[in-house]
């Protein structure tokens, strides 16, 4: 990685609108999300969570297929602009990482953990966030930006049959990357002293 966590961690920023360069290799990209899934910590080390990288026409195709979903609930005014959005913004990238969690994993911890059934299915998201904030950030160290999108249950179908996708694996979030060309706005953070307590 070319800089340090903490830079990478306070560089991670939500980025819209990618240029073609691929300055970092495919197997590299493939590396992060491998070394993700491995390192990743889960609850109960579930290892629910599942991850599909989608490079070339493969990543076109998957915001063309957001694109005729979105068509379907906006109107044609809306559409442009939101047609807008997704070229430019979100499909004119590296690639997108598409991010699942297995509820078979988690049905069977709800089986075998009576006690805490309630609790798998929401930290079965704890689990994929924390995988989602690790690819993010190693992509940020890569020089590369990213946004977190969130087109799921409308795209589920499409994506699961052009990908073959296991009916277990429930799409939770969709990462396109790339290199940005542009840095984003200006960030604004409430007081830290009002969120933290310390006792000494």
């Amino acid at each position: 990685m070319s800089y340090s966590f903490w830079e990478a961690v306070k560089g991670r920023r939500s980025r819209y609108g990618f240029s073609s360069e691929k300055p970092v290799s495919e197997e590299r990209i493939t590396q992060i999300v491998r070394d993700a899934i491995y390192y990743t910590p889960s609850a109960f080390n579930s290892q629910s969570t599942r991850i599909v990288i989608l490079f070339h026409d493969n990543n076109r195709k998957l915001w063309d297929f957001t694109l005729e979903e979105l068509k379907k609930y906006t109107t044609e005014e809306q559409f442009e602009d939101t047609k807008t959005k997704v070229n430019q913004g979100l499909a004119s990238g590296y690639g997108t990482i598409l991010f699942f969690e297995d509820h078979d994993v988690v049905k069977g911890l709800m089986d075998n953990f009576p006690l805490y059934k309630d609790n798998f299915p929401v930290w079965s998201q704890h689990t994929s966030a924390m995988h989602q904030f690790v690819v993010w950030t190693a992509l940020e160290a890569e020089g590369l930006g990213a946004s977190l999108q969130h087109y799921n249950p409308l795209i589920d179908s499409a994506v699961a049959k052009e990908w073959e996708i296991p009916d277990n694996w429930k799409l939770v979030a969709q990462m396109p990357f790339g290199k940005p060309l542009a840095d984003p706005g200006e960030k604004t953070f409430s007081e830290v002293d009002a969120r933290i307590k310390v006792f000494k």
